[in-house]
């Protein structure tokens, strides 16, 4: 009888143990916040922004976050936001907080991909080169990894002048290229004066090159005066009276 009592109670005492392990265990599983729901919101919310943000293709990639974070399991849904100084193309980072009370804020290092066609060239362009129409063609390019700028549309290259020589393939910048001169120093120009409705032409000497919609300065044939003209097309300079 006694010894039907002392296996009941062993018996008795393994079962409880084994429900506080249990309960321990089931208690450890739920009292952190699970990284993979924070990685969820913050990629959930910056896809949404980037999408929002831009009219072409765009990609969302997160950093990693240390496996020794501990975070408290939070009771509401979390929210994803942009801190302060966050961007919406390249490097960013994108903000996760439990909006209980009290709750938690932590920031996830994230890269903003956008892609859109830009202005690259098909073949090699010598220094100096004029660019053609039938020398660039309009690709698919990540955004985010031209931080030197680019061109949209090819319209804005056809006809600027090469800087240095340029590879095929290469992506065109404002840097690449430069308008050609329309005046030359030293050339005989035409300079066009308006004031309101009048308009008197005359002729001078251009003192510098100059380009499209450049400011240079020009000596007036008859007076010798120096005047403050811009470049408006070839061996033309306009003044404002």
């Amino acid at each position: 009888m006694h010894d039907r009592t002392h296996k009941l109670l062993f018996l008795g005492l393994l079962l409880i143990a084994g429900l506080a392990l249990q309960a321990r265990t089931a208690l450890a599983a739920t009292a952190w916040q699970d990284h993979a729901s924070i990685l969820a919101t913050a990629r959930s919310f910056l896809t949404d922004y980037a999408a929002s943000s831009h009219t072409g293709r765009t990609r969302v990639r997160l950093g990693r976050l240390d496996r020794r974070l501990r975070l408290k399991a939070c009771p509401l849904p979390l929210e994803g936001f942009l801190p302060a100084g966050g961007r919406s193309m390249g490097s960013t980072t994108v903000g996760v907080r439990c909006p209980a009370d009290p709750g938690w804020s932590i920031y996830v290092p994230a890269k903003i991909d956008v892609f859109g066609k830009v202005a690259v060239l098909r073949q090699p362009l010598a220094r100096g080169a004029r660019v053609e129409a039938g020398d660039v063609d309009l690709v698919e390019r990540n955004l985010a990894a031209l931080p030197h700028g680019y061109f949209a549309d090819t319209g804005p290259v056809v006809g600027m002048l090469a800087r240095r020589t340029l590879a095929a393939s290469t992506v065109l910048t404002p840097a690449m290229l430069q308008a050609p001169r329309l005046v030359k120093r030293g050339q005989r120009v035409t300079l066009i004066a308006e004031t309101g409705a009048l308009k008197v032409r005359m002729t001078g000497e251009a003192l510098s090159d100059g380009a499209s919609g450049d400011l240079i300065r020009v000596r007036t044939s008859a007076s010798r005066r120096i005047v403050d003209g811009r470049v408006v097309s070839q061996g033309v300079v306009k003044v404002t009276l």
